[in-house]
């Protein structure tokens, strides 16, 4: 990642990284919010890294073909003139199979400028700002504390030192 701002560049260098290493089995996708070679971390840039995994999650997982997905029966029924858009088959698969975006912008130019104008990048800024002022995580069951405990307390007695406080 060269990039030094959290721009277009930096956009497209995750995605072509992220997308081969998906693509060639790894699960570990490295580098994100990352700029600068790795000097420099960007929170606008991992908020819109994020988002960039999740569809490189989705195309990496495939396209289902079946007999639910191929609607042989609706094509069928619709015909070849009709439309499909308010099949109900349609609105029964076309929230699972499209992109979730909450940063890439769907809207017209109109409403896009009527909402603010912003770009990627400063709608990444704000989701950003609006986890670091208020994001509140949920605790961990009580069953993975107790073993992360135990690991720290036997790190502790192994290296004869103490780690954390209990």
């Amino acid at each position: 990642m060269d990039s030094k701002l959290a721009d277009a560049q930096a956009a497209h260098e995750t995605t072509l990284s992220a997308m081969l290493a998906a693509l060639s089995g790894a699960n570990i996708i490295y580098g994100l919010g990352m700029l600068e070679m790795g000097m420099t971390i960007d929170y606008a840039k991992l908020v819109m890294d994020n988002e960039f995994a999740s569809m490189i999650k989705r195309v990496v997982s495939g396209i289902a073909v079946n007999q639910e997905s191929l609607a042989v029966e609706v094509i069928k029924q619709v015909g070849a003139c009709g439309e499909f858009v308010s099949h109900e088959h349609t609105y029964n698969h076309f929230k699972s199979e499209q992109s979730k975006s909450k940063l890439i912008d769907r809207r017209s130019a109109a409403d896009w400028l009527a909402m603010g104008g912003k770009d990627l990048t400063e709608r990444a800024n704000d989701v950003a700002k609006d986890l670091y002022m208020n994001y509140v995580p949920e605790p961990l069951p009580d069953d993975v504390q107790k073993k992360l405990r135990n690991i720290v307390n036997e790190a502790e007695r192994h290296y004869n030192v103490a780690i954390s406080k209990e």
